[in-house]
């Protein structure tokens, strides 16, 4: 859906109507829940690294929820397991939305944005291991340094106030999307223990429940809401991280609308569509940056900034965020885009996409869950998380500089993009032959 490129065609051109306003409607609310987000995690450093710091613990780790059901949680395992849940069913019906009427849809289109991100998460994992090895390190958390958080890169975007042309925001959406679905992964495979099989039954048979219920046309939120909690439950109690259920739901739910043959009903909206226009803005402005507050308070002092730089571990997430996914998603890039034969758009250049790259480096959200899961040892787990703020920051900032020494390049493509002289709300561009 995103990059618009085809195999002999120009890479990173001008986007068709109907996705630049898809993109557009995403874009413009994850930028507003990366704003959000960063004053969350300013509030946790603030909080934490305060006199009040001992309260910060005693919320995140205050206990609620039914005991009888298994699920008497701490408020920062509700924001994980739980809040983030509606973050995975977002980037399951996009990754859904992607893989039948999106870019994803066929190998051909499929093939640069993919391969790019496979090796923005590759390249970063194997680094790590690299550095650990070197160091005589823990190789537990090579998945920290694979993922891209959107919402974190597009509030850099935005604080910029820089005029980046939406096929370059559509890219940088894309690659998120397939890191989503590798993280995903990760976590389904690699951090599911003590796995409860009657469990795990349980909330494969709700999830068939909830496709039989999507193939009959049925509609009602009293449906899916009790049925979509009980998958949850299931999936928490089977031992597999409860956000994989989020993304199994996601892609179930259809994403074309019913056009009105064979007896249905006419949709403006596919079931998918109304989900996450419901649920984007819950999940961009309250879930994410909750979960947020409660993983990235970390103290700050001299003496742990020391160890982030000096210890194995840490040392071996900042470099993966920095390096890892800068000459991974380039790499990929390049070289799928030579096998390919798509062309870069001429009015762009190579190093817009290495910029792209570094930014790509910022993995806030999904980095933190996974070292979360990843370094049980409450030490470890604090160096990591120090880790991913200093190699999201030294991201952040890195490519704000190679963005913003180009931003003229792009006010001049985005002012051509939206020139609309006519008013009828198409610009002009796209009404050319």
């Amino acid at each position: 859906m995103r990059s618009s490129q085809r195999a002999g065609s120009a890479f990173l051109g001008l986007l068709p109507w109907t996705e630049r306003l898809s993109v557009a409607r995403a874009l413009r609310t994850e930028t507003v829940g990366g704003l959000i987000l960063l004053g969350a995690a300013a509030v946790a450093l603030v909080w934490v690294n305060s006199p009040l710091g001992d309260s910060y613990e005693s919320v995140r780790d205050w206990h609620v929820g039914p005991s009888a059901l298994g699920l008497d949680l701490s408020v920062g395992h509700w924001t994980a397991d739980g809040l983030l849940t509606l973050f995975f069913l977002v980037a399951g019906i996009e990754l859904k939305r992607e893989l039948v009427i999106g870019e994803l849809r066929t190998p051909a289109a499929a093939a640069l944005p993919v391969v790019a991100a496979v090796c923005g998460m590759v390249v970063p994992a194997g680094l790590y291991a690299m550095v650990v090895l070197g160091g005589g390190g823990d190789l537990g958390g090579w998945a920290v340094p694979m993922a891209t958080d959107i919402a974190f890169a597009l509030a850099v975007l935005a604080v910029l106030s820089t005029h980046l042309p939406a096929a370059l925001r559509a890219f940088l959406l894309t690659l998120a999307v397939v890191d989503d679905l590798g993280a995903i992964l990760v976590i389904a495979v690699f951090f599911t223990s003590g796995a409860n099989l009657w469990a795990l039954a349980g909330a494969v048979a709700g999830l068939l429940v909830f496709y039989a219920l999507q193939r009959a046309r049925v509609r009602g939120w009293w449906w899916y809401v009790p049925l979509g909690l009980t998958i949850w439950a299931l999936t928490y109690h089977a031992g597999v991280h409860a956000t994989v259920a989020g993304v199994a739901m996601g892609l179930i739910l259809r994403i074309t609308p019913d056009t009105g043959g064979a007896g249905r009903e006419k949709e403006t909206e596919s079931p998918g569509e109304r989900t996450e226009h419901l649920l984007r803005p819950l999940s961009a402005g309250v879930a994410v940056p909750l979960f947020a507050l409660f993983a990235a308070g970390v103290g700050v002092s001299l003496s742990s900034l020391g160890e982030v730089f000096t210890r194995p571990e840490p040392l071996g997430i900042v470099l993966g965020l920095v390096v890892g996914k800068t000459l991974g998603i380039f790499a990929g890039t390049y070289l799928a885009a030579r096998f390919t034969r798509a062309r870069l758009n001429p009015d762009l250049a190579w190093s817009d996409v290495f910029a792209l790259a570094v930014l790509a480096g910022i993995g806030f959200t999904v980095a933190l869950l996974i070292g979360e899961l990843a370094f049980t040892d409450p030490t470890d787990a604090e160096h990591a998380k120090a880790a991913v703020l200093a190699g999201s920051l030294i991201a952040a900032a890195l490519g704000a500089v190679l963005i913003k020494r180009r931003d003229r390049v792009y006010r001049r493509l985005w002012e051509a993009e939206n020139v609309d002289e006519d008013a009828d709300g198409i610009p002009d561009i796209y009404q050319r032959p």
